[in-house]
Parts: structure tokens; sequence; C-alpha cells
């Protein structure tokens, strides 16, 4: 059974229907890796989620970006299982690994940590509370 608070889901919004498979891939399981190692989530348990949507769809400012692919992630977490340093520490990583991946970024390029009560978030009809009563020592 998955620890208490290890199972982040992660939507990652594209503003480009043709990346290629290979680079979705390689986004989720780089994402997968970097919750495991900044934010001490279960690779196994990480589920991602990539939107693409038509760049025509993407705005910054009003407008559409001159270049640049748009990005948006947005990753649900149990709420008090990181500390500050690690979630910021997290959202800069995050952004550099957008960049790399998709290449030169819009100036507006959000990372989004949802920190979600346990009472109200779990994992295969299990809440996080419920799973951190199963097992109270493996909080993270």
């Amino acid at each position: 059974m998955p620890k208490f608070g290890c199972m982040p889901f992660v939507r990652l919004t594209i503003a480009d229907p043709d990346i290629a498979v290979d680079v979705r891939s390689a986004l989720a399981r780089d994402l997968s890796a970097l919750l495991e190692s900044g934010l001490g989530k279960e690779y196994e348990h990480t589920v991602v989620h990539i939107d693409l949507v038509p760049a025509d769809r993407w705005y910054v400012a009003g407008v559409h970006p001159g270049e640049g692919t748009g990005a948006h992630l947005e990753v649900s977490i149990t709420a008090g299982t990181n500390t500050p340093e690690e979630k910021a520490a997290f959202i800069s990583d995050a952004h550099e690994l957008l960049g790399r991946r998709l290449g030169v970024l819009p100036a507006a390029v959000y990372v989004a940590l949802y920190e979600l009560d346990g009472r109200s978030y779990g994992y295969n009809g299990i809440t996080q509370a419920a799973r951190k009563n199963l097992d109270p020592a493996g909080s993270d």
C-alpha cells in the first residue's frame, strides 16, 4: 500500500498539439522522478495527465505569445507533507525541466502545487487521512 501523502496527480497543459509522443513520455518520466527526488512522492504511484491544446488558444497578456510553447503545470499533493523550501525548489526545478523539454517558453509559465486536505483527497477509494491512520509511521 502506498504511504500517506505519496501519490500526486499531475496535469500538464501544453499549447502545442504536435508535441511528439517521446517528448510527452520523457516529460511524464521526468516529472515523476522530480516529484520523487524533490518532494518524496512515490514514482510508481504518480499519475501524469498531459493535455495538448492548440497554440491559438493560449494567451499571455491578452495576446498569443510570439514565440515559445505555453505550459501550465498543476500538481495535487496532500497538505502538510512538504516544507516551503521543498515546494519552492520543486517549482524552480519543474520550470527548468519544462524549458529543457519544450524549448523556448513564453514569459508566463505557471507551476502550481495544490495542497489538498487529506480528508478530501484520496487514492483507490481511501482518503489520505484514513491512509495515514492505517500506517501512521508511513507518513512523509
